[in-house]
């Protein structure tokens, strides 16, 4: 909207608020603050972009339709540190230096008068000497006690050169959502010293509700100045304070003043003020082209009234009746500078900038690692590689009180099977012979390089339970002079944090030596299989893959045997024996006492039976091409593969390709049972469970026998996910979805998947159990597994894609010195069938302070853990009380750091701790989600779908998947080979003069801005204009032009990282497919009512003050 148009009617300022529902209006007004220190600041980041810049051609100055606040396109440039005027060296996590800085004196206008700059930052003078006019009028106009201010000035009051009304300047003290600037700078005399500084921390002061902006300013801008009121629509010219304090003039909280002149097309409620607006000016922005054109000049007369964009969610207000009643375009709306609110763009920038290039050397106990989005080489010295174990904090608290205090949850994401990039070396292997593993006689954790060798090397005492143990003969070795074994760095399991052991005859079960494992591939030949086109795409590409089975180091073919089952309403046998000239097939029609009606032929080796598969293959698309038969039966399905297993006494793993809701007379049938009204009832978590307990009961033989299932489905209507995915997520199996599939659109997709899917590396028949050291246990498992005790993880199948989520309780106290252990050990048959143990260690640090906790976590692997958690909690609980347990839980972790340990300041400042500074807008997203917050178009099956799927997700899954990433493709030089840099998810973040690819682990979508050059949409489409580009189209056309050789390896190697295919959809600006694009733009505001990150941010702050009052 036009900073300079004229201002609506406004109500008085006394007056509730409308809002949120469920938001509680606080009174921020009037705290006196007279000696707060300045707080830290944490890594918005020093010099930031200056915002005079103008958008890329064409973007509206209006905030987006979906609603978030107009951002400045910038995020702080990348080379900047993560600590602004902190050097590298010098994070401010210890006792700062005593930095002081000067408060303002009380009669100073807002955004006048140099501030005392910080120490080691360059002095920035922040606007022009207050006029005597001005001064007076502060002083009548603020009200210390909270009284109401005068009324508000006549409209079209700009940004412009000072008016005859210059003197209301002083009048505005607050500006803001969450308070005044007032009360910050209204204490005269300096400000102490700054306390020793708590684990350096981020503080934003959020707007105070009902508190107005700053209307006018005393005179033109020089440039880099900041002004006390940005103007609204502006992309914010200031943000980022540096860590060290906030400057005293952005520290909101409380007095009230006169409503805003200003429009607004937001809920009613008053101008949110940004937060940095006193910060150095920043200059062109990291993956920023051009100036802005077509910025207002804010030394400018007032301009005609702008259009208005769609209303957006407020977190602050109480509803008043008048206000509501007023049309659209009269309310009045908050604001917040997006860009001085935490990047999630920018840590990540930050911490790759900081920590790519260095390996993570695991020696040292508690050390944090890189991000997930972070490329790094981890080098193992004792400590597991955090691609297989990542923690919600490296540092735990010693008791139970100081955890139940931060409400911190103490969990471990456990991916004991990830694959590894190539430049580091898999697990060892260690042989101990016929005796196995050495192990402690008491709790029997694993020989690992904690253990403490005593009386000459001959016994050992346990790290995890303090026993004492014999040091069998052939195991003894001598002691150096330090205690520790001479022969410690020959050996795996006495030097490094993973590998793996052999395992004797003792680990397998009926202690016999295991078979190698067998795929059974069972395929859908009903009407819908067969006229999708899906059975003869299926058959075709199985003749190829079968010779890509996984396979064993450097065997010369897979161990693996295959064997072959068509069904619809009847199952379908294949002999496939090497020996026969033809394939014979055999039908089993009584599908309620399912039995395998041969042994010999239906599991069989590829090599020996090459030519009678090949030669079925070709058959089956025939044999069943005229069906008529549309109903499908399912569980039999797979008791028949288990069946098969057994009778083989062997594990393996089912791949079934399902097509209809199976409703054909037999166990496990199912009705359509999809309601869209029971959504946001108290039934809606029926939605979720299981129609009926039969598939609980088979998935749990499924295990017993070692067979994981793997089931596509191509769905043209509702097929009941939820029930159907029970099998495949107790057995550790996946769930691929395909809805309404056609070969044309999708084949590449299920192709590419399902050859991921055959030639990954599984571990069958396993094992998963968690020790802990003394003081803490594992109390809680979340993930595809079964478990039919508290302790062992049982997984029929486990591929190097899953996850297991461990939460972790104190039972006792720990101690700071000896730290907390985790050993995580995986019991296993390799793809050649050898039994296997695979080790992983790990060991924390413990504290007694709070600061210690907060200094240590891990947001990425917290958010990882909470969604998991509500998305479990979603089955037996209504969504509403869901999202409001995160909320509360958020809440409950950032009061805790603000009450504990983060150095006084006002309540309108909000502060969060570095490394959670993130938590707020994480949390949004997964409170966003289609199964937390579903919108109209989002299916019961879509939701069903998403559950299971996250529930084993790792750490960078999740963090991509709940905030997807956006890249500019034309800002970046055409001949650069990396990846451009991400921008935030936001609709503001667009230029419609570019084009963006964005994903999220799962979808792919290449927007294309409606200005976009002609040559652009040339060399990519092959296309001459925008207008003609096909809506919704899926494949670029491959042409030979830098341009086009660029867009498609970026779109191949974003492929390459993710673990499922992700296929490609081309959105044009204002097309309909553009509502599906922007559901992913995630900092604004969602259709189905989710807040914006702005808001939520807000609502948070809210949330900490009720809990701190």
């Amino acid at each position: 909207m036009n900073v300079n148009q004229s201002a609506p009617p406004v109500p008085p300022f006394g007056q509730p608020q409308p809002v949120y529902p469920g938001y509680h209006q606080s009174s921020y007004g009037g705290q006196p603050g007279s000696t707060a220190p300045a707080t830290p600041y944490g890594a918005y980041n020093g010099p930031v972009p200056g915002y005079q810049q103008p958008p890329p051609p064409g973007v509206s100055r209006a905030p987006s339709s979906s609603g978030a606040p107009p951002a400045s396109i910038a995020q702080a440039p990348c080379g900047q540190g993560a600590y602004g005027q902190f050097g590298q060296g010098d994070v401010q996590n210890g006792p700062s230096s005593t930095v002081q800085m000067q408060r303002l004196p009380g009669s100073q206008p807002f955004g006048s008068a140099p501030l005392a700059p910080v120490v080691s930052q360059p002095t920035v003078s922040y606007g022009p000497p207050p006029t005597s006019s001005q001064v007076t009028a502060q002083l009548a106009g603020m009200q210390i006690s909270g009284a109401m201010a005068p009324a508000p000035p006549p409209s079209g009051l700009g940004y412009g050169p000072p008016t005859s009304l210059a003197s209301a300047s002083g009048s505005f003290p607050n500006s803001g959502l969450y308070g005044s600037y007032a009360q910050a700078q209204g204490h005269s005399g300096a400000q102490p010293p700054q306390r020793s500084a708590p684990p350096q921390a981020s503080s934003f002061t959020p707007p105070a509700s009902g508190v107005p902006r700053m209307p006018s300013m005393t005179g033109p801008p020089l440039p880099g100045q900041g002004f006390g009121g940005p103007p609204v629509s502006q992309p914010n010219h200031v943000s980022s304070p540096p860590p060290q304090a906030l400057h005293p003039g952005t520290q909101l909280s409380g007095l009230p003043g006169p409503p805003p002149p200003m429009h607004s097309s937001q809920q009613p409620g008053y101008q949110l003020q940004q937060n940095g607006s006193f910060g150095p000016a920043r200059g062109p922005q990291p993956n920023y082209g051009s100036p802005y054109q077509a910025a207002p000049t804010f030394g400018s007369q007032p301009g005609p009234p702008q259009p208005l964009p769609p209303k957006r969610l407020d977190p602050d207000a109480i509803p008043s009746p008048q206000l509501n009643e007023l049309p659209p375009q009269q309310k009045t709306r908050h604001r917040i500078d997006p860009d001085a609110i935490p990047s999630p763009i920018q840590v990540i920038e930050d911490d790759r900038n900081n920590r790519g290039s260095e390996p993570f050397v695991t020696g040292v106990r508690g050390q944090v690692p890189p991000l997930v989005t972070t490329n790094f080489l981890v080098k193992d010295q004792g400590n597991a590689s955090p691609r297989y174990i990542r923690c919600t904090s490296y540092n735990i608290p010693c008791t139970s009180d100081m955890a139940k205090q931060a409400q911190v949850p103490l969990a471990a994401v456990i991916k004991p099977l990830a694959r590894l990039p190539p430049e580091e070396a898999l697990p060892y292997v260690v042989d101990h012979g016929e005796s196995g593993p050495l192990r402690c006689n008491r709790c029997k954790a694993y020989m690992c390089p904690f253990m403490q060798f005593i009386e000459g090397g001959r016994r050992f005492q346990c790290c995890f339970c303090s026993c004492i143990n014999d040091v069998p003969p052939q195991y003894f070795q001598h002691l150096d002079h330090t205690g520790k074994r001479v022969d410690a760095y020959d050996r795996p399991e006495l030097s490094l944090g993973s590998y793996e052991f052999l395992a004797t005859v003792d680990y397998c079960k009926n202690n016999k030596f295991p078979s190698p494992p067998a795929f059974i591939f069972m395929i859908d030949v009903s009407y819908n299989a067969i006229r999708s086109g899906l059975v003869r795409l299926l058959c075709e590409e199985l003749k190829s893959l079968l010779d890509f089975l996984p396979r064993e180091g450097g065997a010369e073919e897979s161990a693996i045997r295959v064997g072959f089952v068509t069904y619809n309403k009847v199952l379908h046998f294949y002999n496939v024996k090497g020996s026969l000239a033809q394939p014979q097939m055999m039908v089993v029609s009584d599908v309620a006492d399912m039995f395998v009606p041969l042994l010999d032929g239906f599991l069989v080796n590829v090599s020996e039976s090459r030519a009678v598969i090949t030669s079925l293959l070709d058959q089956i698309p025939e044999m069943f091409a005229d069906t008529r038969e549309t109903e499908t039966v399912f569980a039999p399905v797979i008791q028949a593969g288990m069946e098969a297993l057994k009778a083989a006494e062997c594990a393996g793993k089912l791949f079934l390709f399902h097509t209809s809701l199976p409703i054909a007379e037999a166990p496990g049938k199912l009705k359509n049972r999809d309601d869209r009204k029971l959504i946001n009832t108290d039934k809606e978590k029926t939605l979720f469970q299981p129609q009926t307990g039969a598939y609980q009961s088979l998935a749990k033989d499924c295990v017993a026998q070692g067979c994981c299932v793997d089931l596509f489905l191509f769905p043209n209507q509702y097929v009941d996910v939820a029930t159907l995915s029970v099998v495949p997520q107790l057995t550790g199996g996946s769930v691929y979805k395909y809805t309404c599939f056609q070969v044309e659109n999708d084949q590449e997709r299920f192709l590419s998947d399902l050859r991921r899917d055959v030639q990954k590396v599984v571990g069958f028949d396993a094992v998963m159990r968690v020790r802990t050291s003394t003081g803490i246990r594992a109390i809680d498992f979340f993930g595809a597994f079964y478990m039919s005790n508290t302790t062992d993880v049982e997984l029929a199948g486990l591929d190097g894609d899953k996850t297991v989520t461990v939460e972790f309780k104190h039972d006792d106290r720990l101690n700071e010195e000896s730290g907390a252990l985790l050993q995580c050990a995986l019991l296993y048959t390799s793809c050649a069938g050898q039994r296997r143990l695979r080790i992983h260690n790990l060991a924390l640090n413990c504290c007694t302070q709070l600061a210690d906790l907060y200094r240590n976590c891990e947001t990425d692997t917290l958010i990882n853990y909470m969604a998991k958690f509500a998305y479990r909690g979603v089955l037996n609980n209504p969504v509403k009380s869901v999202r409001d347990t995160l909320i509360t839980q958020c809440a409950q972790i950032l009061a805790c750091y603000r009450k504990n340990c983060a150095s006084p300041s006002s309540a309108g400042q909000l502060i969060l701790p570095e490394c959670m500074k993130l938590l707020p807008v994480y949390l949004n997203c997964v409170l966003k989600s289609d199964v937390l917050q579903p919108g109209a178009e989002v299916t019961t099956d879509d939701r069903a779908y998403v559950r299971q799927l996250v529930t084993s997700m790792d750490v960078a899954e999740t963090n991509v998947f709940f905030y997807p990433r956006l890249l500019p493709l034309t800002k970046s030089p055409i001949e650069s080979t990396t990846e451009p840099p991400a921008v935030r998810a936001s609709e503001e973040r667009l230029s419609n003069g570019d084009i963006y690819l964005l994903e999220n682990g799962l979808n792919l979508f290449l927007w294309v801005g409606a200005s976009v050059q002609q040559g652009v949409v040339q060399s990519l489409f092959n296309i001459s204009s925008f207008s003609q580009i096909p809506s919704g189209l899926s494949i670029l056309p491959v042409l030979d032009n830098p341009l086009s050789k660029k867009v498609r390896g970026l779109i191949d190697s974003l492929r390459a990282q993710r673990s499922r295919y992700m296929k490609l959809i081309v959105v044009k600006q204002e097309d309909k497919l553009e509502m599906l694009f922007k559901h992913f733009l995630v900092e604004d505001k969602s259709l189905n009512g989710g807040a914006s990150y702005v808001d939520f941010l807000c609502h948070m702050h809210k949330e900490i003050r009720q809990l701190l009052s």
